[in-house]
């Protein structure tokens, strides 16, 4: 993540941190005649958060291309980029058919059904790619009127759970045919899998306990997650993508949910690394199902720094690329509109 500009543009951000700074005052528990953050639906947005989100959604719909894609010169574009994308301006509760950003809504879930192959349902080149379309088709299905939408959205989950059942591990990794399986790679079927059941479609409650199976095998004693295994030490990621499980699983007084929730607080941030957005789009979300008060103060440490971080243009930028980057910063704040089936607590 990095800050970009001028004395200028810092001049512009530091007024803005200033105006963010008075706007959350107000919106907190305790200031007089303020919902606050803290109440689960109606809550009023100050209109510097949703200045923020607006700018990266302008930048989003700006730079999108007329097939639906980005021009992500990372090499980390595809159909769960933009899935994500999808997600994060559905996520800011507009009209997806006539609204401002119907036509890129539209145009991005197109792409996504074009992609996903017609003998097996699978989207992308990667498992990755896959859980993430997948996610944007549940969530997109009943708010767009696209009959192609919910056959694909029937393939694409019948894929996740066919490659779930041939897995040794009942988890996921980067390709359906994988017979090992990771706890990142794992988080996006999961996630996708909530949103389909929330949807309508069927998902047994035995694919979910299994993949639940798989991250308390990878739960070291501390409590914090491993990649494939219990070894090799947590990360800020992978503890926060286990929590978001658990919580999407109602499995909140369960010891993979309670102890990785501590391990995810006492560790803080400082090994998100090259994975920083990634994090926060799971993170975001692990604090909001987990306890209130300590999503209040993470949602305005995550609020000030994304308003400091985000470029002239509207977007943010990390290894991973613009559109990624931009696409999850939004929908860390997403949690501030709730608009999202999957967001409900």
């Amino acid at each position: 993540m990095r800050c970009r500009g001028t004395s200028m543009r810092s001049r512009i951000r530091a007024s803005r941190l200033a105006a963010l700074a008075v706007a959350l005052a107000a919106a907190l528990p305790g200031a007089a005649g303020a919902q606050g953050f803290g109440a689960i639906h109606g809550d009023p947005i100050p209109p510097e958060i949703d200045a923020v989100y607006v700018r990266g959604l302008q930048f989003l719909a700006r730079t999108q291309a007329a097939a639906g894609t980005w021009d992500d010169r990372t090499g980390e574009g595809g159909p769960g980029v933009v899935g994500l994308a999808v997600l994060a301006m559905l996520a800011h509760g507009d009209d997806p058919v006539h609204g401002p950003w119907a036509a890129a809504i539209s145009r991005g879930l197109s792409h996504i059904l074009g992609a996903q192959r017609s003998d097996n349902g699978y989207i992308g080149s990667s498992m990755y790619h896959h859980g993430f379309a997948t996610l944007a088709l549940a969530e997109a299905y009943g708010m767009v009127p696209d009959p192609r939408l919910g056959p694909a959205l029937k393939k694409a989950a019948d894929l996740i759970l066919t490659s779930q059942a041939m897995n040794p591990t009942h988890a996921w990794r980067y390709s359906p045919e994988s017979r090992d399986a990771d706890t990142t790679v794992s988080g996006a079927q999961f996630v996708a899998l909530v949103a389909v059941r929330n949807a309508g479609i069927s998902v047994p409650d035995r694919a979910l306990l299994q993949a639940l199976e798989f991250y308390q095998e990878c739960q070291a004693a501390d409590g914090n997650i491993g990649y494939t295994g219990n070894e090799g030490g947590g990360s800020s990621a992978r503890n926060a993508i286990a929590v978001t499980v658990a919580a999407l699983a109602r499995e909140k007084e369960s010891r993979l949910f309670k102890k990785t929730f501590r391990a995810l607080v006492n560790g803080g941030e400082q090994d998100a690394g090259g994975y920083f957005f990634y994090y926060l789009y799971y993170a975001a979300q692990a604090y909001f199902h987990a306890d209130m008060q300590l999503w209040r103060a993470w949602n305005t440490r995550n609020l000030a720094r994304l308003v400091e971080s985000q470029g002239a243009d509207g977007s943010w930028t990390g290894p991973n690329g613009r559109v990624f980057c931009t696409s999850a910063a939004l929908l860390s704040l997403a949690l501030n509109y709730r608009f999202l089936p999957i967001y409900e607590r």
